[in-house]
């Protein structure tokens, strides 16, 4: 029996010491050993061998007909007025000038069917769908094609995910968050202090880098000329709770976010002592004018980091940018826009909340392939004269999503929890209203009497 412990704590000794000499090391350093940069180039070999066997494959076998590269439904480009314009030409006996026709009850019909079938926000929370298949799940609804040797390969890659990256990755996690709580604790003991800066930002940049070799990430950041600066917010498009983690890689950032329980809130307890995150309590959150306060406050000083925040509120799965909300907008200050879009062949990095619990969510995570992903830096901008903050939000948005290869809406991301606002129904009953009765009588009918 003695035989027994002495050989599993010399095997744990070793994976310990491969673990700490050959990537956590190297990590708080931040440099690299080559050896992810290899892992991905062999990656990326066997995934195009997978694809080639899978096409080859398909040409022997009948498939269905592919479905349209952005859903099942073609729809239309064409305005409100183009498109019942078009219905009525097609029906001559419903011509009635500018007043109201039955036919015209056809482009409304056919519209909330479009959108029943298949809506722009549902389809924003589910996994972004792949080329081909990436040997962790059948993404593709065309993958209609396996031979033996991919079976092989597959089975090859389970083995290699769960028995050997998946304990890798939770021993790194277990030490950057372990490093964040003790370290930050050490630091908060410390006077405040430029020496305590430095230490904070030290920890906090180790512990990041720890868990983004924990999850194979291979991160590559462009424009760092133009990197959030002391005093400025950093507003970013959110795809998951790891984009806290690749953006912090190259820099410290300030948290802002709501007061938990249990492990999230040992690990915000630590970090507040040692760097000002701000923290709200539940009823705060629920206060506009508190929270805008506060981070009005924070700004004002110069001297402490950006602020980090995703105003879209919510994930969006890495194909589109949504709405952002005009707090963060409002409370003035510099924006430093991010734009992040993650290589989804390596793994879906999208959480879905409805879906996946954060531990479910984490296990899918350390048991992809790797994360791999784009890091853009665009210029600081500022809110101009005239502008409001709605569209000062939608400017940054754009630039978002232009710079990411994403697509730009204007919905909600709350939609997916909530019912549609009653202002968007009311916008639609405004359009056709001013169509049919004439733009001068609908303002005129508005105006003052």
């Amino acid at each position: 029996m003695e035989g027994v412990w002495e050989i599993t704590f010399l095997l744990v000794q070793v994976w310990l010491s491969i673990v700490v000499g050959l990537i956590m090391l190297p990590a708080m350093f931040g440099v690299s050993l080559g050896f992810t940069d290899i892992y991905i180039k062999v990656l990326v070999k066997t995934l195009e061998w997978a694809t080639l066997r899978i096409q080859r494959g398909q040409k022997e076998q009948t498939t269905l007909p592919s479905q349209l590269a952005n859903g099942i439904i073609e729809k239309d480009d064409g305005s409100m007025e183009e498109e019942i314009g078009e219905l009525r030409r097609s029906h001559p006996k419903n011509l009635a000038g500018g007043d109201f026709t039955l036919c015209d009850a056809f482009y409304f019909c056919k519209k909330g069917i479009e959108n029943i079938v298949e809506d722009q926000v549902t389809q924003r929370f589910t996994s972004e769908e792949l080329a081909s298949w990436n040997l962790l799940t059948r993404t593709n609804n065309n993958f209609r094609y396996i031979s033996v040797r991919l079976t092989v390969i597959w089975g090859l890659g389970v083995f290699i995910r769960y028995c050997i990256l998946l304990p890798l990755r939770i021993t790194l996690a277990f030490i950057g968050l372990s490093w964040l709580v003790i370290g930050t604790t050490l630091v908060g003991l410390l006077p405040s202090s430029n020496a305590k800066n430095w230490l904070s930002d030290l920890v906090h940049i180790t512990c990041y880098r720890i868990c983004a070799r924990g999850l194979s990430a291979t991160i590559h950041y462009h424009n760092k000329e133009n990197r959030p600066k002391k005093g400025g917010i950093c507003v970013a498009n959110h795809t998951s709770p790891i984009d806290i983690v690749i953006l912090a890689n190259d820099g410290c950032y300030a948290m802002v976010g709501q007061v938990h329980g249990g492990l999230m809130g040992v690990i915000q307890r630590s970090m507040v002592r040692s760097c000002p995150h701000v923290w709200f309590e539940r009823s705060e959150m629920k206060d506009r004018h508190a929270v805008a306060k506060r981070l009005k406050d924070y700004i004002a000083d110069k001297t402490k980091l950006p602020i980090l925040i995703f105003p879209e509120g919510t994930c969006i799965n890495n194909t589109s940018v949504m709405m952002f909300k005009k707090g963060s907008f409002e409370i003035g200050g510099t924006i430093y826009p991010v734009a992040i879009k993650y290589d989804p062949q390596f793994g879906d990095a999208f959480w879905n909340s409805a879906k996946y619990n954060m531990v479910s969510y984490l296990l899918r995570m350390m048991t992809s392939w790797a994360i791999v992903c784009n890091v853009w830096y665009l210029p600081p901008m500022t809110r101009q004269d005239g502008e409001d903050a709605v569209q000062f939000a939608n400017r940054v948005k754009s630039a978002i999503a232009h710079q990411g290869g994403l697509v730009d809406l204007s919905w909600d991301g709350g939609l997916k929890r909530e019912k549609v606002k009653e202002s968007f129904k009311e916008e639609q009953q405004k359009m056709y209203s001013s169509m049919i009765v004439g733009s001068d009588f609908h303002e005129a009918s508005v105006g003052p009497a």
